[in-house]
């Protein structure tokens, strides 16, 4: 049966392949995002893919007139990935963290209640989880953050938590995601973060395409086989058909969802420079850089309970995802700038 969701922050890295993995499961996308990390561009990608299948509306989820989106545009759910996500930039601003992320979702569910539209999906992350905690990390974990970020996913799980403890009318499914890389095979849509980028797997194919001179690899003296940190990288489509799993069960079965979305499998960021330079044939210039506060040695998922639960797994290998990321760079060196 075809479903209608609302995607915040829609027009971004993971909301548009989420969109695509939406359509082609057969439903229909509406895309809201206030263009703030994100290009209008995308759009004409989407379009290229799916002419038909979704709507766009440029607003920001603390606006006044989320309310009148919901009226103009009925929908069955919410998938919600608006928010800041950089953990350096929220130490510097943290109040600019609290406003989006936090605000920013009680604004929409207020909005959401107010239009009958109680089932969301949450984009959460890996960093509530407390750093002393060994790997692989199960939901049951502890839970503590150390960063205004982190504090900011944690404050709104427990927001939800507690709205669907005192109203079962809601469905909710929390998912912490680990790394997502990796883009659509059609190398149409992908990761274009604006200015230098913050995570690795952007910063290694834009040194690849001779954007940059070296890769920066912050620290070689971790308790790890190769000295660098271990993490737990999953492509961008197996997260989106992860929450596509999500949306069926909650529609079938459970009113709240915690799992995580992960391959289970830690891989070092030298392993993931070896393993693109293999995949691509790109010479990749690294300089030792110093630790970054608040870096661990490893992190990675226990996927299980998604498993039991969803029936849902990541299947895209890591040469998957070296691939992908890099047909999407090499078709796009400017990203939708060019």
């Amino acid at each position: 049966m075809t479903s209608r969701f609302l995607i915040t922050g829609g027009s971004g890295y993971i909301g548009s392949h989420m969109a695509l993995a939406l359509m082609d499961a057969g439903h229909h996308a509406v895309l809201l995002d206030n263009l703030s990390n994100s290009s209008i561009r995308v759009l004409d990608r989407l379009r290229q893919l799916h002419p038909n299948g979704f709507e766009f509306v440029q607003a920001d989820i603390r606006d006044d007139r989320l309310e009148e989106v919901f009226r103009r545009h009925p929908v069955d759910g919410v998938i919600h990935f608006a928010g800041l996500k950089s953990v350096g930039e929220s130490r510097i601003q943290p109040l600019r963290y609290f406003d989006h992320n936090i605000a920013g979702t009680l604004r929409l569910l207020r909005a959401m209640d107010g239009a009958g539209v109680r089932r969301i999906v949450f984009s959460s992350s890996a960093t509530v989880y407390e750093a002393t905690q060994p790997s692989p990390l199960a939901e049951t974990a502890a839970l503590g953050t150390s960063t205004p970020y982190g504090h900011s996913k944690l404050a709104c799980e427990d927001m939800l938590r507690s709205l669907q403890a005192a109203d079962p009318r809601w469905q909710v499914a929390i998912l912490r995601y680990f790394n997502p890389v990796g883009a659509h095979p059609s190398g149409l849509i992908g990761e274009a973060p604006q200015g230098l980028p913050s995570n690795l797997m952007p910063m290694l194919t834009q040194v690849a395409s001779g954007r940059y001179p070296h890769l920066s690899v912050f620290g070689n003296d971790y308790p790890t086989p190769d000295g660098t940190g271990i993490r737990d990288y999953i492509h961008v489509m197996d997260l989106a058909e992860g929450h596509l799993a999500a949306l069926a069960h909650l529609a079938e079965h459970a009113r709240h969802l915690t799992l995580n979305l992960g391959t289970g499998h830690g891989t070092s960021v030298r392993e993931l420079i070896d393993t693109f330079a293999r995949v691509t044939g790109r010479d990749i210039p690294v300089r030792i850089a110093d630790r970054r506060p608040g870096d661990i040695a490893v992190s990675f998922a226990d996927p299980s309970l998604a498993w039991k639960q969803l029936r849902w797994k990541a299947t895209r290998n890591l040469e998957t995802m070296c691939a992908d990321a890099w047909r999407w760079q090499s078709l796009n060196p400017e990203g939708y700038g060019g």
